[in-house]
């Protein structure tokens, strides 16, 4: 028989291409169908954010960490306040902390659920994004009823909140508790036993839990791997410690496997919104009884020139935050994400670096794709759930 001489095909996937969530590109060495090498080419959507943040006063960073993880929003700058707030040492009001666990456990609900609906369009599924967007405006009406904005409300401020609960929210959010169970109940039919999505994702993009632990992964890639960590039991911050809530887990450390944990992951973050809402009174304190960080109430300003001159001091100069540096991590919807800070005593950050999970899952893309079809990638880049703006920033 004569020889049959083969050669590899370098192709371009993205960084214009709706399957890699964003600008990602992957330039691809295919043999046929089969995926020879992978390699990530990031900086497509670089922000500057962490340069740009150290020109910005402490309050004056957050709407800008928001806009690193778009999809987790609330998660960032709850991540930022509590690492300053360690460098002033302030303790925020017990109300105060349950609020902020509600608010990032419904953005791990919004996240996950952008995340499924893009996730199964790309496999076929076009039903489960029509459902699961119709859940996530629910959610994005709750984020325009605390702050006027639905994506980036920029809610949470360092020392506490930017204002108090608004009427309705306790009846908003119960409205939402008592529908989501039922709905997600509806993706799962549609999905968990559907032989198709079963077929293009059990057994694809398969990660051992030693090379999870290598590559530092961390979150629902981590966890369906079986690497059994989450910072919220690990590392209790706030007050996770005080809520009944379990950490799923899988070991096949495939696509099916971290699509199972994300949906679990849905369920427990409605367990703990339950438990938080009783905890939250409709009226109460909003941030730390603190004159350097929280600015006095209007009724004051417009009646005393003490608290004239304070709030005038807060919103033209800020205030200063000690020498020092600080990490508070948080478990976000992509797991253990944080800022590290590094103050010199002025009234803005000396520097301020993001620990982004987005980034560690790209690196680990070759080890889940190579030897797969080209049609795997499609559903492992889903199944991995990066965010451009947590990669580059």
């Amino acid at each position: 028989m004569p020889d049959i001489r083969t050669e590899t095909m370098t192709v371009n996937m993205g960084p214009q291409h709706p399957s890699t969530h964003g600008v990602l590109r992957l330039v691809l060495e295919l043999d046929g169908e089969t995926v020879r090498s992978v390699a990530p080419t990031i900086g497509y959507l670089h922000t500057g954010i962490e340069k740009t943040a150290e020109q910005k006063k402490w309050q004056q960073v957050i709407p800008l960490v928001e806009r690193m993880d778009y999809l987790s929003a609330q998660s960032n700058s709850m991540a930022f306040c509590l690492s300053v707030e360690k460098l002033l040492g302030l303790e925020v009001p017990e109300r105060v902390r349950w609020i902020r666990i509600l608010l990032a456990e419904l953005q791990r609900i919004n996240s996950h659920l952008v995340w499924l609906g893009t996730h199964g369009m790309e496999l076929g599924a076009v039903s489960v994004m029509l459902y699961c967007f119709r859940e996530r405006e629910l959610l994005l009406n709750i984020n325009e009823l605390i702050a006027g904005f639905r994506m980036f409300p920029s809610f949470m401020r360092v020392g506490g909140l930017r204002e108090d609960l608004p009427r309705g929210f306790h009846d908003a959010v119960r409205a939402f508790l008592d529908r989501f169970p039922q709905k997600l109940d509806e993706y799962e039919d549609l999905l968990t036993r559907n032989r198709i999505y079963i077929d293009r994702t059990r057994g694809v993009g398969r990660i051992s839990k030693e090379d999870a632990i290598a590559f530092s992964l961390v979150g629902p890639i981590a966890r369906a791997a079986g690497v059994d960590y989450d910072v919220r039991k690990v590392f209790p911050y706030l007050g996770y410690d005080a809520i009944d809530f379990a950490v799923p887990t899988r070991t096949e450390g495939d696509v099916y496997a971290r699509y199972l944990v994300r949906v679990a992951e849905m369920r427990e973050s409605l367990k703990i919104c339950r438990q938080v809402l009783e905890r939250i009174t409709p009226m109460g304190a909003w941030a730390v009884a603190d004159p350097r960080i929280t600015p006095p109430p209007k009724d004051r300003v417009y009646t005393e020139m003490e608290a004239l001159i304070q709030h005038f001091l807060i919103y033209s100069q800020g205030f200063t935050v000690p020498a020092g540096e600080a990490y508070v991590p948080v478990e976000g919807p992509r797991g253990e994400h944080g800022f590290s800070i590094t103050s010199d005593g002025t009234n803005r950050p000396w520097r301020v670096k993001s620990r982004a999970p987005s980034l560690l899952a790209c690196q680990a893309l070759a080890k889940m794709t190579v030897g797969g079809l080209i049609a795997d990638l499609i559903a492992v880049i889903g199944s991995v759930d990066v965010v451009m703006g947590d990669v580059d920033r």
